[in-house]
C-alpha cells in the first residue's frame, strides 16, 4: 500500500523535468476548473451514496491539493507540510471544547463557538 510520502514523491516526479508534460504545465489558475469539477464529482458520489466512487473522487480532490501545493513549493510560497500544519492548528484552535477546557452542550453551541473563533481570527488579520 502506498503512503502519503509516496504520494509526495509521485507528484514531485510528475512535475519534474522528466515528468509528465501535462502536469508540468499546470498552474494555480489552470487547476481551478479541475478542482471545481472534482468537488462536484464528490457531491455526486455522496448524493448517490456510492462509497467506492466517493473514495476515488476524494483521491482526485487530494490530487488537486497536492498539485497546488507542489506548485507553491516550487515557487517557494509554502509546502504541503505547511498546509497540513496550518489545518491541524486551525482544527485544534477552533475546537477548544475537544482540545481545551471549554464545554458545549449541542451541535449549535459547537457551530457558534467555531464561528466566534473564526470571526476573531479574521479580525486579527491585516
Amino acid at each position: 500500500m502506498y503512503t502519503f510520502d509516496d504520494l509526495r514523491r509521485i507528484i514531485a516526479r510528475l512535475r519534474s523535468e522528466d515528468g509528465c508534460p501535462w502536469d508540468r504545465e499546470q498552474t494555480f489558475e489552470s487547476l481551478k476548473k479541475c478542482l471545481a469539477e472534482e468537488a462536484g464529482e464528490v457531491f455526486e458520489a455522496v448524493d448517490n451514496k456510492d462509497m467506492d466512487n466517493l473514495c476515488e473522487e476524494l483521491g482526485d480532490v487530494l490530487l488537486q491539493v497536492m498539485l497546488n501545493s507542489q506548485i507553491a513549493e516550487e515557487q517557494g510560497a509554502f509546502t504541503i507540510s505547511q498546509v497540513i500544519d496550518g489545518l491541524c492548528r486551525k482544527m485544534v484552535r477552533r475546537h477548544p471544547h475537544v482540545f481545551g477546557n471549554m464545554k458545549v452542550n449541542s451541535v449549535e453551541e459547537g457551530v457558534a463557538l467555531w464561528n466566534q473563533i473564526k470571526m476573531q481570527e479574521k479580525a486579527k488579520k491585516p
